[in-house]
């Protein structure tokens, strides 16, 4: 039987491939096929990152080249940002037409996520295929985006996005507060003309986004409703994607030695078992930045990993709270999972996502940094303790799980909204 046949493709970026992945996932179950492009440099790491967890006839995996040199740091993101819409467009058309030419079940929709969306509309528009975006992120950074030319008429940023002076903003009722200081763009590091660079990238995606045929965020309307009244035609679908996950790494800032220990130290403080995850890259030589000692005292009740499945974890009865950076993927799995949440994120929309959980639903808490910029090992441990010994959080948080469930149930906000999306791309 022939199925209709359906491009992805994400950002080169973890937090936007695992969710569009599984997006491709739920619509494979729904008797989609789906081509998955990656970047070459992506490529053979989200293939080992999946760990066979789909198979070839479920989700096709390929890749088309980034437009970087091999021996170029995809960190560096000005550079990639710049590479990329010279050079995949191209070859996202050859890819399609090869796709078109070579099988019976041709392409008949690209779903892009936010970071790849404005040329793959351009190429969709040509080839005259069904074009959707999919936000990964909140809907109140996307309703931030939305605002950005009132922003500037009101003088709150320039038109670069530099914020003329610090300030708090709030886009509506219900919404978390912003410092300007913390804007997508504004709180990435890399120095002005970087944070230059990457607020026009966000303009252009914002206009891409507005003429796709379809908007679906990775989040709902249950969770931040205000936010989605400040989107035009955006639709939720996030818990379903929650709820489908089949685990990723969690965390990855790269943090200095002395912080890094002070975590330690405050972790060892609370007496209390944890699962830390450590990426190897997360400080320099990790092995070497733990304080001496450290491992030989927390080893019969601290583990360190270097990858854990996400999902997995995190639905354990045995978890009482979540230490998390506060990236949207990892704040809906620990909001689906009805757990409290120890707050310390670090660039891009974290700072929102951070505001939602200790703000608006209250299911979390802040840290305060120390006149030197460290969040001390003492503040580590009173907020563990804050956390774990009041119960409110955990009454809070299992509500929000409660929401997220609904939504995903038969009838629920997100599950109506996948079966519409389906429907869309079958009509």
């Amino acid at each position: 039987m022939s199925r209709q046949h359906i491009l992805a493709i994400p950002f080169p970026a973890q937090g936007h491939v695992i969710p569009l992945l599984e997006l491709s996932q739920c619509l494979v179950k729904h008797g989609f096929r789906v081509t998955f492009v990656n970047t070459d440099h992506n490529h053979n790491r989200v293939i080992n990152a999946l760990q066979k967890s789909y198979t070839e006839d479920e989700i096709h995996l390929v890749s088309i080249p980034d437009g970087m040199e091999p021996w170029e740091d995809r960190n560096d993101m000005a550079r990639l940002i710049e590479a990329m819409p010279k050079v995949m467009p191209g070859e996202l058309e050859k890819l399609i037409e090869e796709i078109d030419r070579v099988e019976e079940e041709k392409i008949v929709c690209v779903i892009a996520d936010a970071g790849t969306i404005g040329f793959a509309n351009r190429v969709a528009e040509k080839m005259k295929i069904k074009k959707a975006a999919f936000w990964s992120l909140a809907a109140a950074s996307l309703a931030l985006l939305y605002n950005v030319p009132k922003m500037i008429d009101e003088g709150i940023i320039d038109s670069d996005g530099t914020p003329i002076k610090k300030q708090m903003i709030q886009l509506a009722q219900n919404m978390p507060e912003i410092d300007s200081t913390n804007f997508l763009w504004a709180n990435m590091g890399g120095g002005l003309a970087f944070q230059k660079k990457i607020f026009h990238y966000l303009e252009n995606i914002t206009e891409a986004v507005k003429v796709a045929d379809w908007l679906i965020c990775n989040s709902t309307s249950d969770f931040e409703p205000e936010a989605f009244t400040l989107v035009p035609n955006i639709l939720s679908i996030g818990p379903l994607l929650a709820s489908n996950r089949q685990g990723n790494s969690a965390g990855f800032t790269v943090i200095d030695k002395i912080q890094f220990q002070e975590l330690a130290l405050g972790l060892e403080l609370t007496n209390r078992p944890f699962l830390w995850v450590v990426r190897p890259d997360i400080t320099d030589d990790a092995n070497e930045a733990y304080p001496e000692g450290f491992q030989d005292r927390v080893a019969n009740r601290g583990k360190m990993v270097g990858w854990a499945p996400q999902q997995k974890v995190l639905s354990h009865p045995s978890i009482a709270f979540f230490f998390s950076h506060c990236g949207w993927n990892s704040t809906m799995e620990g909001a689906s999972n009805g757990l409290p949440f120890l707050c310390w994120p670090y660039f891009g929309d974290q700072f929102i996502n951070e505001s939602y959980i200790c703000d608006i639903w209250k299911v979390g808490l802040k840290f305060h940094r120390d006149e030197s910029g460290i969040i001390t090992r003492e503040e580590i441990k009173t907020k563990v303790d804050q956390v774990v010994g009041d119960e409110d959080f955990k009454a809070r948080a299992l509500e929000l799980e409660e929401t997220a469930l609904k939504s995903v149930k038969d009838g629920g906000l997100s599950d109506k909204t996948f079966k519409k999306f389906i429907e869309w791309i079958r009509s």
